[in-house]
């Protein structure tokens, strides 16, 4: 019984890496560029990231390699979040584009004139319209042409795919896009892991 149980967890993990390959595959190049050079342009002012729900432990955890580089990040949520300023970053992260709290949170700060990251399926989304720049990051529905009610179907509902439910495989994919985006950040800037880890938090 164990064995069988494992071996259906065992291929739902091959299939799910498949999955994310080809959504990896799908992203545009210079939109991955861009991102990474928003970044590096911020490298002496505050970023802020935000997301709901998975969305947003994705983000935290991307903010926290970011802490780890020597960049000056934030959560949206915490109580510990500055004021943000024309000459700050903001990285939303919202699957349907259309996340109320995120979409709210980037209306203000597009406001006060920060620039925004638009991590998103959908480039015709209400988050993707507010955004300087949009990383296209495909969900369950990689024809980004879907309507939204299709990807909510999909993704919330969990109509099709049982392998990735409720919106798995875009925040599966973020994460990878992340920790690539760190890779590369870390040989840029020349940051060791050594300084790394002394950037981490020592009282746990």
């Amino acid at each position: 019984m164990a064995t069988a149980v494992g071996r259906e967890v065992k291929s739902s993990i091959i299939g799910l890496l498949t999955l994310i390959t080809q959504t990896a595959s799908q992203i545009s190049e210079e939109e991955i560029g861009k991102f990474v050079e928003k970044i590096m342009q911020h490298s002496q002012s505050k970023i802020l990231v935000m997301g709901a729900g998975r969305s947003g432990m994705v983000g935290r955890a991307f903010a926290l390699r970011l802490l780890h580089l020597g960049y000056q990040v934030h959560i949206l949520g915490d109580t510990l979040v500055p004021s943000i300023g024309a000459e700050d970053l903001v990285i939303a992260i919202s699957g349907s584009g259309a996340t109320k709290l995120v979409v709210t949170a980037a209306e203000a700060a597009k406001a006060v004139g920060a620039e925004i990251v638009a991590v998103t399926s959908f480039p015709d989304s209400p988050l993707a319209k507010l955004a300087d720049l949009k990383v296209i990051v495909g969900g369950r529905v990689i024809n980004h042409k879907q309507s939204k009610e299709d990807y909510f179907a999909r993704q919330i509902l969990g109509l099709h795919e049982p392998l990735a439910p409720l919106g798995t495989l875009f925040e599966d994919s973020c994460m990878v896009l992340f920790d690539a985006v760190v890779s590369v950040l870390l040989e840029k800037h020349r940051v060791s892991e050594e300084e790394m880890k002394n950037r981490h938090a020592n009282i746990e």
